[in-house]
């Protein structure tokens, strides 16, 4: 376990290299996930109305490569950078995409570096939430701010934590009510405690306000329902000094 009583980076791989069926749904997305299937149309439509040139795409946490895929159905002619802890997941994305992958990399975006202007989009889907400390999120964050062209976006969806503990509460209810429909009690308590151990989300005003500071020009939300998010923003097409 980590120092923050979490998983370390090697169970989380190790989970993952595990659970590649279960990322592999394109039209569904994780069955775990609220609305996981609109959320990945909605990034993948918005990163293309957003960047309609755009030709390079960086998939952080790409995992089987979903939004990826959605997002060629709108950007056919965008090439694309994998990023991914596991390499089962990395090889079954490779496979999906073919020729439209320039490179694949097995890491930890934490210590990942790319060149300044490297790429027109950043999708980031369901990886943020395991970043721990406030000092990770503002590097992340600033590296895509960095790492994309003036114009290009980073577009995300990720599970969100909430202010107010009153509202974390109903909606974690809320969220454990909609588990229960999928599998009962037994499945709310397994992927409560597979959170509890795992994951370290921010609320999604934490991440709107870290945009805006890291200098991006546009921040919309693009949906949230429960726990979950999709949101996005843009760089600005001239950099000023």
């Amino acid at each position: 376990m980590s120092a923050l009583g979490k998983s370390s980076i090697e169970e989380i791989r190790a989970r993952f290299d595990g659970d590649v069926e279960r990322f592999s749904n394109l039209e569904t997305g994780q069955s775990a996930t609220v609305d996981a299937g609109v959320c990945m149309e909605l990034v993948a439509r918005a990163a293309a109305a957003a960047t309609p040139g755009a030709t390079h795409a960086l998939d952080v946490g790409c995992g089987a490569g979903n939004y990826s895929l959605k997002l060629r159905q709108h950007l056919p002619n965008v090439r694309f950078t994998l990023v991914d802890l596991s390499q089962p997941m990395l090889d079954r994305a490779l496979r999906r995409l073919g020729s439209a992958v320039e490179s694949a990399v097995a890491g930890d975006i934490r210590s990942l570096e790319f060149e300044a202007g490297s790429f027109d989009v950043i999708l980031a889907a369901a990886v943020l939430h395991h970043l721990r400390t406030d000092r990770e999120w503002e590097q992340a964050i600033g590296n895509f701010h960095r790492w994309l062209k003036p114009g290009g976006g980073l577009w995300i969806f990720d599970l969100v934590d909430h202010e107010d503990p009153a509202v974390r509460k109903l909606i974690w209810d809320r969220y454990g009510h909609y588990l229960e429909t999928m599998g009962g009690a037994v499945h709310r308590e397994k992927v409560f405690a597979y959170i509890e151990r795992e994951d370290t989300p921010k609320p999604l005003t934490y991440q709107l306000e870290l945009l805006c500071r890291a200098g991006f020009d546009r921040i919309d939300v693009l949906h949230k329902n429960s726990c979950f998010a999709a949101f996005g923003a843009v760089k600005a097409s001239v950099v000023t000094a």
